[in-house]
């Protein structure tokens, strides 16, 4: 390299400037990487300033080369060959084939009918042409293989259909003398050593000045996914709101937890196969230790009770014990609500986890995604504590002007659907479900009854999809995920989420 440097700078010293490399010919013919290390290093050093200059040149392709070698392009060989024939007497595609080769034929028979030199009559193929035409797409090859380029741009890029041409970049620069030019290059240190500072010699020393602007190395490291990021978000607002996390790392379930202590009877689809995981070992679990529980559900829906008449249906223990994937984080809140009993006092819970659902995979649904659910548990609270409530939560996160809607859930009533203005979409979407715990579900464990408990939840696939902008979810989870779009993607802002 060190060659390379003296050379440009006797050049520069001679010519006074370089307008472009390429046109040098002891610079044209060299690696563009190797002149630009060779112009930054002089650049350091003050002694050089150079400017890229980006230039387009066409190049043939092998099948090019092929025809500037044979002196034809196919279609003007194959129009020789019907001419070779007496007039009007012709060829067929098989005599062709064997006068040109099969290769040759195919091409240039097309190209020949496009040009309107050849036509078909019956099984023959005569001229209509009385002597071969100019061959213009060999002067054009031979016109690229020279200059590199072409005038006119329609007939480039006729050639580039044709894949006989190919474009590149090549790139030269254009020199000028800094302020710092000489013929020769000085060495400049980049550290002061113990010698020098022993011997006094740093005095005389030249040093590269440091750069405070380049950034340094990234660091190797991993990086969070971001559902997490947004789960983090979700769980610091939680927190700021004087919320407890709740254990929620138990994926399986059984149909009590999952569906009978929240009232929803055992002919619902959502317990069908096709709603619903089931396990095969163990298919089944033992019963709660808490009998006086365990016969309240029974009673709450076989013949109902505390104000309601049940579902009218034989309650079935088996189907009850029957394990399950968790269908909804809200078997967690159910399971806490019944140890509250024991200590009733007002509470705020939250969970953010998996739960799994037997649906078919599309653009905005898996068979297994995350719940964010929240719980508020107090004395004589009201269906305006909630709506209150969920303003000021998802207020936190930067979305008002909520909308609700009447909705129906087995285990809450009343129960609203949660909806807000997304600008992005311009319109209104649903957000979340919320809901007032059903007495069905309360009394039968055990909790006073002035006291209520109000629930919501909202998906955190969602909401992640909107951030970060990804329209299908399976780019956000499974084997399509970029991780480049994970390592790259800031912490989520949820106050800019709609």
């Amino acid at each position: 390299m060190s060659d390379l440097q003296h050379r440009l700078l006797a050049r520069l010293d001679a010519d006074g400037k370089i307008d472009n490399t390429l046109q040098v010919d002891e610079f044209k013919a060299l690696d563009s990487q190797q002149l630009q290390a060779a112009l930054t290093s002089l650049a350091a050093k003050s002694m050089v300033t150079s400017t890229k200059k980006e230039t387009d040149q066409w190049n043939l392709t092998d099948e090019a080369k092929r025809y500037v070698a044979a002196g034809a392009t196919p279609e003007i060989e194959v129009v020789k060959a019907v001419l070779s024939k007496p007039a009007g007497e012709g060829m067929s595609v098989a005599e062709i084939q064997e006068a040109v080769t099969k290769p040759i034929a195919a091409v240039g028979q097309g190209k020949a009918f496009k040009n309107k030199w050849l036509k078909k009559d019956g099984d023959r193929i005569v001229a209509l042409v009385d002597s071969t035409p100019t061959d213009t797409v060999l002067d054009q090859l031979n016109t690229i293989a020279s200059t590199g380029t072409l005038a006119d741009a329609k007939e480039l890029q006729e050639l580039k259909k044709r894949k006989l041409v190919t474009l590149t970049k090549i790139i030269g620069y254009q020199v000028e003398k800094g302020p710092e030019f000489s013929l020769e290059i000085k060495q400049l240190e980049t550290d002061i050593t113990s010698d020098m500072i022993v011997n006094g010699t740093w005095k005389e020393k030249e040093f590269k000045p440091l750069n405070f602007v380049s950034e340094g190395i990234y660091p190797q490291s991993g990086a969070l996914h971001p559902l997490n990021k947004v789960k983090e978000e979700f769980r610091q607002i939680f927190f700021s709101m004087g919320f407890t996390e709740m254990p929620s790392n138990q994926y399986t379930e059984t149909g009590f937890w999952n569906f009978d202590t929240l009232f929803v009877p055992q002919q619902h689809p959502a317990r069908d196969l096709q709603d619903t995981f089931y396990l095969k070992d163990p298919a089944v679990a033992k019963k709660p230790e808490d009998e006086t529980y365990w016969k309240n559900i029974q009673q709450v829906h076989q013949e109902g009770k505390y104000g309601s008449i049940g579902y009218r249906y034989p309650w079935k223990a088996e189907e009850s014990l029957r394990m399950v994937l968790r269908t909804h984080t809200t078997a967690i809140s159910a399971a806490m609500l019944h140890k509250l009993a024991q200590d009733p006092k007002p509470v705020r819970l939250f969970s953010i986890d998996r739960v799994f659902r037997n649906e078919a995979v599309d653009a905005t649904h898996l068979a297994e995604f995350h719940q964010v659910e929240g719980v508020i548990a107090g004395y004589d609270i009201t269906l305006g504590d909630l709506i209150g409530f969920m303003e000021d939560f998802f207020g936190k996160m930067g979305v008002d002007g909520l909308r609700f809607k009447a909705a129906y859930n087995p285990y809450t009533e009343p129960s609203l659907e949660i909806f807000a203005y997304h600008k992005g979409l311009g319109k209104w979407v649903e957000i979340g479900n919320s809901g007032m715990f059903r007495p069905e579900m309360l009394e039968a464990m055990g909790l006073p009854k002035n006291m209520r408990v109000l629930g919501w939840g909202l998906s955190l696939e969602r909401p992640t999809m909107i951030k970060y902008g990804v329209s299908n979810i399976r780019e956000l989870v499974g084997h399509k995920v970029s991780l480049d779009f994970v390592e790259t993607n800031p912490a989520a802002r949820l106050d800019e989420l709609l």
